[in-house]
């Protein structure tokens, strides 16, 4: 069985490693895998290394990219198509809003005119979606519809979290329940759940002392990612423990790097904040990381949080995406003053400054039983979830089913 898979570009992130996953040599030898990727923009990290590491040579369509460009996206679509046709794969699975919408076109054109039978079957996972915070009211509306129309000829779609599945269905009508599966991420998470081994090595490279508190976010430096309000949350916190040692780190790049490393200056963080860039070996972060936020305004399902949650890390978090259902529910202690305690972390409103500062002085001030309950629950949730293993053994099925379905 052929398997192609298109990705838009393999930057740092969740949809970059599912990808390669489900392109490498742990697949059953049934499957002949092929994943196709476009570049990655200026100050993206790149993750092609992993796929090399893991005998996956992707194949390069360097006109598919993440902006959007008439020439370029119709060039990267004759690139596509033809592909599919030299390379005949029984399904084609697409991840990613712009490689989803080109490389499920390249296969309805191919398609056109074929039985049943012969029809290359697709599949697209919704790893995140742009119908809010990303553009205005009109163009985001635009993209709503545009995914419903792609929705009626592909064959299943991939949902990673519940609440991004019920708001495909219910909230965006992108397609019925019964097209949508839910299939949560996975990952190889031995290096974070070893992470302690690694403890001290991290403050140890920056100058942080044992003592210090630190406190991190890990992803792209985008305007979605709202990391603003991070620093602004940052400021209040730092004036509220006048004596408390701190530091706050930032792991990863991108296009605000230098507007944001200006905004921490104008808030007289300069000497609190340290950029570093992406880390290859994010595991030796977490090792030493006390407290990952995440501040998001819009979110699939965020992999810093499931690093963070195998690493024995607190997690505090924006109410975006997918985030909720990995928290868990509220537990007895829940608050209503800006924050909520779940099972598995802190959860927040979107855009609340005040109440991620509360939440988190919760996280700094718990007692170490408490805290303890919430590490472990996390640690517990994460390894028996997203393991690389389940997610491999989901994908297979869903491809089994389709295949199934031709005879």
């Amino acid at each position: 069985m052929r398997i192609l898979s298109i990705i838009a570009r393999l930057n740092i992130g969740g949809p970059a490693i599912y990808a390669i996953l489900l392109s490498g040599p742990d697949m059953e030898p049934r499957y002949r895998n092929t994943l196709v990727c476009g570049q990655i923009s200026p100050g993206e990290g790149d993750m092609t290394y992993l796929a090399l590491e893991r005998g996956v040579e992707p194949v390069a369509v360097p006109e598919l990219g993440r902006n959007i460009s008439p020439l370029k996206d119709l060039s990267a679509f004759l690139a596509l198509r033809r592909i599919i046709k030299t390379r005949r794969p029984s399904i084609v699975h697409t991840h990613t809003a712009k490689a989803g919408t080109l490389g499920r076109l390249a296969v309805l054109s191919l398609n056109i005119g074929r039985s049943s039978y012969r029809k290359i079957r697709t599949i697209h996972t919704f790893h995140g979606h742009v119908f809010h915070s990303y553009f205005g009211r009109s163009k985001s509306l635009i993209f709503v519809w545009i995914e419903r129309l792609l929705a009626t000829f592909t064959d299943a779609i991939i949902a990673i979290s519940d609440t991004q599945k019920k708001d495909l269905t219910e909230k965006y009508h992108i397609a019925p329940p019964k097209k949508i599966k839910t299939i949560e991420l996975g990952f190889d998470l031995r290096p974070f759940l070893n992470s302690n081994q690694l403890r001290g090595r991290f403050r140890e490279k920056c100058k942080i002392t044992e003592d210090t508190l630190l406190i991190g976010i890990v992803g792209r430096l985008v305007p979605i990612k709202n990391d603003r309000m991070f620093f602004q949350a940052a400021k209040q916190f730092v004036e509220q423990n006048p004596g408390l040692q701190v530091r706050f780190i930032v792991v990863g790049d991108g296009e605000l790097r230098d507007e944001l490393q200006t905004y921490c200056r104008q808030l007289g963080l300069a000497d609190l904040v340290i950029f570093c860039g992406w880390i290859k070996d994010v595991h030796l972060v977490y090792a030493d990381l006390d407290v990952l936020a995440l501040t998001s305004l819009n979110e699939g399902t965020p992999v810093s949080i499931i690093e963070a949650m195998a690493s024995s890390v607190s997690v505090i978090a924006t109410d975006a995406g997918g985030v909720k259902d990995l928290l868990g529910s509220s537990d007895s202690m829940s608050t209503s003053d800006g924050f909520t305690v779940c099972e598995r972390g802190i959860l927040c409103r979107k855009d609340d400054v005040s109440g991620f500062v509360k939440g988190l002085q919760y996280l700094v001030d718990i007692d170490e039983r408490r805290k303890q309950r919430l590490l472990t629950q996390a640690r517990s949730f994460v390894k028996e979830r997203f393991s690389e293993e389940r997610l491999i053994r989901d994908i297979e099925s869903l491809y089994l089913d389709l295949m199934a379905d031709r005879r």
